[in-house]
């Protein structure tokens, strides 16, 4: 009897039970290659289809990405069960208290806190590369005065592009962001510098007012205020410093958060070598949607629709039976406490002190304590996440609850850009392509349109039902 070696310790043994087959596959950081499960494959069995792809073995279903890691990464690390947060090792709250945001760009992006010089130098290239071209600008202020600023911010990046022709892997050759890191880096800082004015420029094009040029003299956040609020005064116009400074510790919170929809977007657009302004549309246009950047005013307009406090137990109640939702509680990561939130309280007392008590921050602290002490709640391990807190902040800064995923959207800029340069730093990249389950038709011949029978369409989930037209009935009675 020959006797079976022990599979390595550190592995996963899986057994195929339609063909008895065994494969140990290694266990790495505590994650295993889904490429391993290739290697399991089986004759079709009878009731199962061609189009189930036996030939290449098992695949991994994971709608969602629910356990799925795309990429090994050295830039953020998140312990969900702990409400732990910290970028390239520094933990968040110390960041935000003793950090600033181009500085804690300049750590997500390199991989190190800069020298003096080296943060000297930072500081001065961004904000020596925050003007737009004057076409650029053109094209911003040829939106509507009604746009949702993330529309402008997708655009104004997308069309930025064109105007980089030397930043263009497309033009340049497909090796450009790999060989040449110098480039990179001008496009890197580019990016991050034009960020707060496209921002600022979508807010002046809904108010109608004239643009108005950067200030390299400023902080980053002061430079972007500066240029959404002044008026007449010109150069003699200051944002207050505090608000600056509520304004840059919120940006240092939102800067990065590992692997979510839009850094995914980010690198899975950047995966097929496109320049980097490009990816960062993409990203922003993943940003926009309200289930990702949007949460923090959907807080504001649920507190808006209980109004009082006295309401809130009805709202709860509503909560629990389904005829509400519950924005600003809980996270898909974090399972016990979002470590961002209680700095970000601090941030709100600051603002409030400056500006005055937010009308709705009652109903919200009264809505957090009242969820806190139900056990319906309380089970599902659902707390006030910062965006609960940063929509009350922003409300209470004067922005228009549209422009709150630009305030999202503009210090992500630093996370994408670090995800996106990690990924070409690590040479042989691959283009990003996952695999699907197909559920559809099986094979059928073409039907010639004469011999088709006539299907009705009452539903428009199943195809194309008459559209309303706005048009008068004189036109389309000529038409007919």
């Amino acid at each position: 009897m020959v006797a079976t070696k022990a599979p390595p310790q550190n592995s996963l043994t899986v057994i195929d039970n339609r063909t008895g087959k065994q494969i140990n596959i290694p266990i790495t950081h505590n994650s295993i290659p889904a490429t391993a499960f290739k290697q399991l494959k089986a004759p079709k069995q009878p009731g199962e289809r061609d189009e189930d792809d036996h030939a290449n073995g098992i695949r991994v279903f994971d709608p969602a990405f629910l356990n799925t890691a795309a990429i090994s990464s050295k830039i953020t690390y998140i312990d969900g069960e702990k409400g732990f947060l910290m970028h390239r090792g520094y933990p968040i709250e110390q960041l935000a208290e003793k950090s600033t945001f181009l500085e804690t760009a300049y750590l997500l992006i390199y991989g190190e806190l800069p020298s003096p010089f080296q943060a000297k130098l930072w500081e001065f290239e961004v904000m020596h590369h925050t003007f737009l071209a004057e076409d650029l600008m053109k094209i911003i202020s040829a939106m509507r005065y009604d746009s949702h600023p993330m529309s402008v911010f997708i655009s104004a990046f997308a069309a930025m592009g064109a105007f980089a022709p030397e930043a263009n892997p497309a033009l340049q050759g497909r090796n450009l962001y790999i060989e040449d890191k110098a480039t990179m880096n001008k496009n890197i800082i580019r990016i991050i510098g034009k960020a707060a004015t496209v921002a600022a420029a979508s807010m002046r094009v809904r108010m109608n007012r004239p643009f108005i040029a950067p200030r390299s003299d400023m902080s980053y956040t002061e430079n972007m205020l500066y240029m959404m609020d002044a008026m007449s005064e010109g150069e003699n116009y200051r944002p207050d410093k505090r608000l600056a400074k509520a304004l840059d510790v919120l940006f240092i919170l939102h800067a990065d958060h590992e692997m979510n929809c839009s850094t995914a977007a980010m690198t899975h657009v950047g995966s097929s070598m496109v320049d980097p302004y490009s990816a960062i549309s993409a990203a922003a246009a993943a940003l926009y949607g309200p289930l990702h950047g949007g949460a923090n005013e959907a807080v504001i307009r649920m507190i808006e629709r209980i109004g009082k406090v006295e309401n809130i137990p009805q709202f709860l109640e509503d909560v629990k039976s389904k005829k509400e939702l519950l924005f600003g509680f809980g996270h898909r990561v974090y399972r016990n406490t979002d470590p961002r939130s209680k700095i970000i309280r601090e941030v709100a007392d600051t603002v409030f002190e400056v500006l005055g008590r937010e009308p709705l921050i009652e109903v919200a602290i009264e809505l957090k304590e009242a969820a806190l002490r139900d056990d319906f709640f309380v089970k599902r391990k659902l707390f006030p996440n910062v965006d609960y807190w940063s929509g009350l902040i922003y409300k209470a800064m004067g922005f228009p609850l549209d422009f709150f995923p630009i305030l999202f959207a503009v210090p992500r800029v630093a996370g994408w850009l670090a995800h996106w340069k990690q990924s070409l730093d690590a040479g042989n990249v691959k283009i990003w392509r996952p695999r699907q389950v197909y559920v559809g038709e099986g094979r059928r011949d073409y039907v010639e349109m004469k011999d088709r029978e006539e299907r009705v369409v009452r539903d428009p989930k199943g195809g194309v039902t008459e559209l309303p037209h706005y048009q008068s009935k004189r036109r389309m009675a000529a038409k007919l």
